[in-house]
């Protein structure tokens, strides 16, 4: 299968709408930006104060003052601007994003995210998180299926710590496209060479499996 990243952030790119302020989180989500369709207009937030974000920068151009949340290299489109966390904040909490693309630990049948803390681990704190899961208008989360060792993260219930309790509305992984809906988690799309077998072995949860599935490019 192709890079579980470049897989996961090409389909999330096709998500969105000319007009859309999309919020992409550190890590996998900031591949998205690579994959925006030519000529639509989107426009991308980073949560450490502008908007506008493009792609990565071609290597030997990065300038160490235009970076992401993750302190990644990043550039700028044209009509982009930048502000300061305060009108940042007001941009997540105000509800003017149509919708926020963050990594996961652990998802569960309920819409529950769980993404900040490992007990017993060091971590510099939640972030702006759970800001993000309250104030978008659509979350989506991007994430391998499974852990390093093989383990679910889309799970019939969480056990790790919070971010969000039932704010999920899409997962995305390398295996396919998930709904979180009242009754459980629809199964929308399958990645080429993916089977249902596959994915459900693959999650603790029971996926819902409707009529029809359709392929995921």
């Amino acid at each position: 299968m192709a890079n579980a990243r470049e897989v996961v952030a090409k389909r999330i790119a096709r998500i969105f709408k000319a007009g859309d302020v999309v919020n992409l989180g550190i890590g996998m989500p900031t591949v998205v930006a690579n994959y925006l369709p030519a000529g639509v207009n989107i426009m991308l937030h980073s949560e450490n104060g502008f908007i506008g974000l493009g792609p990565t920068p071609q290597a030997g151009q990065e300038d160490k003052d235009v970076v992401n949340a993750g302190g990644q290299p990043v550039t700028i489109v044209p009509g982009g601007a930048c502000f300061d966390s305060a009108m940042s904040f007001a941009i997540i909490r105000g509800g003017h994003l149509a919708a926020t693309v963050l990594g996961a630990l652990q998802v569960d049948e309920k819409g529950n995210l769980a993404n900040w803390m490992v007990p017993g681990k060091m971590v510099p704190g939640m972030g702006g998180a759970m800001d993000l899961v309250a104030g978008a208008r659509k979350v989506i989360v991007a994430m391998e299926h499974t852990t390093k060792e093989g383990s679910p993260k889309i799970l019939k219930k969480c056990t790790l710590p919070l971010t969000a309790a039932e704010e999920v509305d899409i997962i995305v992984t390398e295996l396919g496209l998930m709904e979180v809906t009242i009754k459980g988690i629809v199964l929308r799309e399958l990645a080429p060479g993916v089977t249902i077998e596959e994915i459900q072995s693959k999650t603790e949860a029971k996926l819902i499996i409707p009529e029809k599935i359709i392929a995921m490019e």
